[in-house]
């Protein structure tokens, strides 16, 4: 807050009008959370982005580049920066084999910097396909500079030669990368952006309301019915996972058994992916915040639930840790 402060309003260099690095922000943290896979750690980068701005403003030559550019070139320094020597955040389906012990016991692993989702309603930023978690989470296995262009080329749609002024590079070291990149991610099949389904289409919608009533209803065989044969659920900070309908849905028992029934459900978005808050029957009336759920629908069903149960995910996404009695229902 103190950055905004000193940056909103300021004069620029030698640009003879007013400029306000505060419209930037949001595309900023959307960029620095593609690179680092942590939204509380892109809020701090953009910060130090904006700080840097502030201070070199008298330097700043509108003739060699626009103020976007120029931001953009002191936050891919920022992050790049950051991630020196930094391992990858990744999902539990990015560390090992799935697990067929539904029973296995749930031990978080505190110790590993999990990728965290991102939370679409505090930001304004246009294109969110490339925010999803599948996809965010295969960009953190390149090297930073390759992650560098390729969001930047990519996703910002910035020319080659900005990119090369933006990283100190030559453009043919920035088509070079580029190339590494895509090839990379083809290889562990991230898809592209354009594959994305929008969580407001109608079946997409449709797949997840039904999901809500049957989750509600601790209805487990049409849970299983929504889900594709290989679903993938996972449960970071548990680097436990499970593959496929019939161990997703062996999971889900032991869920409603433990937890019992009559869960309710707040739908949402991160990172361009339906989402679900879920709240856990209390004994004395009301409903408590137990995880965050992100899916990916394909196909007319659930391929995927990324389920955190970190409260610094809750603290992203602004949910109340509480529902009094009848809150779910008064909200119907």
């Amino acid at each position: 807050a103190a950055v905004v402060g000193l940056v909103r309003g300021c004069g620029v260099g030698r640009h003879d009008g007013v400029v306000d690095f505060e419209p930037y922000r949001g595309e900023l943290v959307a960029f620095c959370y593609r690179m680092v896979g942590s939204v509380h750690e892109a809020e701090d980068l953009v910060q130090e982005t904006l700080l840097r701005a502030w201070k070199a403003r008298d330097r700043y030559d509108p003739a060699r580049a626009g103020v976007r550019t120029w931001l953009y070139r002191i936050a891919t320094n920022v992050c790049l920066t950051a991630l020196e020597g930094r391992a990858r955040r990744p999902l539990p389906s990015g560390l090992g084999a799935p697990s067929g012990d539904p029973e296995a016991p749930l031990r978080p692993a505190l110790d590993v910097p999990w990728l965290e989702p991102f939370p679409d309603a505090r930001f304004d930023v246009e294109v969110r396909g490339d925010l999803r978690l599948a996809w965010v989470a295969a960009v953190q296995v390149l090297p930073a500079r390759q992650r560098a262009v390729l969001v930047l080329r990519e996703v910002l749609a910035f020319t080659a030669a900005e990119v090369a002024e933006q990283l100190g590079t030559t453009v043919a070291a920035v088509n070079s990368a580029l190339q590494r990149a895509r090839a990379a991610l083809a290889g562990v099949g991230a898809g592209g952006v354009g594959a994305v389904v929008e969580p407001d289409d109608p079946e997409v919608r449709a797949v997840v309301q039904r999901y809500v009533r049957a989750f509600e209803a601790a209805d487990v065989p049409a849970l299983v019915r929504l889900l594709t044969d290989d679903a993938v659920l996972e449960m970071p900070p548990v680097p436990l996972w499970y593959r496929g309908s019939r161990d997703y849905g062996r999971f889900l028992e032991r869920v409603f058994r433990m937890r019992g029934t009559g869960w309710g459900m707040r739908e949402l978005t991160a990172g361009g992916q339906p989402a679900l808050a879920a709240y856990v029957p209390e004994p004395g009336g009301g409903h408590r915040l137990h995880t965050l759920q992100v899916l990916t629908v394909d196909g007319g069903r659930i391929a995927r639930n990324v389920v955190f149960a970190d409260p610094r995910v809750f603290d992203a996404f602004g949910l109340p840790g509480e529902i009094p009695a009848g809150g779910f229902r008064q909200e119907r």
